[in-house]
Parts: structure tokens; C-alpha cells; sequence
């Protein structure tokens, strides 16, 4: 891979601007010989031609113009990265995109929020977007967001090498029996105490998903035997 040198990508971007090797030494603060021996290192790291004679001055050659035309868009990011980075040690706040479950913006995002600003230290500009897991998951690795909170069955693991991934809470399953079922006074349950047993599942919410997932990890698949969204079915 090409080595790009920054600090003399801005030798040759000053050149550019200053037109002489004269001008860019002065503006650097360097000695002319050195900002030559910069830009002929350079050439020879990124292996072309970057400037050539033009009477007694030199002139940047087309291969300099297509590297500097990338090399802005380098330039332009470390600068809003120092910017961000001067805020962040002023103590400044910046900004916080969230992709969140329906459920988790009241319960989780707003009192999360609300106590970084009680707090009285600068709070960042949360942004926040309703996303079920698999969108939360795609946004994430788009970058459109800055974190997700994601209630699923088959959410990254720490082994996926795009996020970080970081358990927040523990939600108990809770299990509905009838009066008379023959398990209804036990104390606890063990999910295999139920394999042998007809499960009524809700609708499209994640929670079917993430039983079944249980269930399969206590070594078996539960009989679905009815579907309702409903608490009293």
C-alpha cells in the first residue's frame, strides 16, 4: 500500500497555493532546501513525478494535482476531527446520533438524557431514531448512527469485529399458566419444565423471536399451538 506522508501532503498543498519553493518555506517556517527534500521524499514514497521545471520555477505535475484533490478530503476531516477534539478538551459538548426501540426511547433514552443535563456539565445533542433491531444493526454499520439500542434474537455478538457490543439490562421471561396447570404454584421454572407444553405466542414483537431462542438453547423447539396478541387468550 502507498505511504501517505500528511505532513508533507500540506508541503505540497502550501506549494500549490504559494507558488514558489521560496513562498511555501516561508510560510512554513522551513528553509528552502528542506521543503524540496520533503516533496522529493514524497515523490519517491508515493513512487510518481510530483513536480517539474517551468524556466527557474517549478510546477506541480498532473499526478500532484490528483493526489492533493484526494488528499483534501483527508485535510478537511482532520480538521473537523480537531475542532471536535479542542471542543471535546474545552469541555465543549457535540453530538450523539441513537437508534432505539419504540420502547426504549421513554425508558431508557429520556431519563438517560435527562440526567446527563441534571448533572450540569455540557450534554451532547442527542439525536435520536426510532429503529427496530435488524435497521438499528444496518444503521450502526452505515454510520448513520452512533449507537443502538436493540432488543433481538440474534443481535451481534462481541466477536463482530464492526461494533462494540455491551449488555445493558437482564429482562426475566415470565411464563402464563392456568389455574390448574400442574406447575402453577412452583416457586420457579425452568424453560425445559415446559417442553412438553402447547405455548400460545404474540404477534410480530421480538419477544416470539427471542422465546424461541430460549427455548432452543434448553434443547428444544416449543409447539406453537396458538397465536395472539392479546394478554388474555
Amino acid at each position: 500500500m502507498t505511504e501517505w506522508d500528511v505532513k508533507k501532503l500540506r508541503i505540497l498543498r502550501t506549494l500549490r497555493d504559494r507558488g514558489t519553493v521560496t513562498a511555501t518555506a516561508d510560510a512554513l517556517l522551513m528553509t528552502p532546501s528542506a521543503v524540496s527534500q520533503q516533496l522529493s521524499n514524497l515523490a519517491k514514497q508515493l513512487g510518481v513525478p510530483l513536480l517539474e521545471a517551468q524556466g527557474r520555477r517549478v510546477r506541480l505535475t498532473d499526478a500532484a494535482h490528483l493526489v492533493l484533490r484526494h488528499a483534501e478530503v483527508v485535510f478537511a476531516q482532520l480538521e473537523r476531527a480537531d475542532a471536535e477534539l479542542t471542543g471535546y478538551l474545552r469541555g465543549e459538548a457535540g453530538e450523539v446520533r441513537v437508534a432505539a426501540f419504540a420502547t426504549a426511547v421513554p425508558a431508557l433514552v429520556v431519563p438517560a438524557v435527562q440526567r446527563l443535563r441534571a448533572d450540569g456539565r455540557p450534554c451532547p445533542d442527542v439525536r435520536v431514531r426510532e429503529a427496530e433491531a435488524a435497521q438499528a444493526y444496518e444503521l450502526l454499520a452505515a454510520a448513520e448512527v452512533d449507537l443502538a439500542l436493540s432488543l433481538a434474537a440474534h443481535a451481534p455478538t462481541a466477536r463482530d469485529p464492526r461494533f462494540s457490543v455491551l449488555p445493558l439490562l437482564a429482562d426475566p421471561l415470565d411464563v402464563a399458566l392456568p389455574a390448574g396447570h400442574r406447575l402453577a404454584d412452583a416457586p420457579g421454572l425452568r424453560l425445559a419444565d415446559l417442553s412438553a407444553e402447547p405455548w400460545i405466542f404474540g404477534g410480530s414483537e421480538p419477544w416470539s423471536e427471542i422465546t424461541v431462542s430460549a427455548c432452543r438453547a434448553a434443547g428444544f423447539v416449543p409447539e406453537q399451538a396458538h397465536s395472539a396478541s392479546g394478554w388474555t387468550a
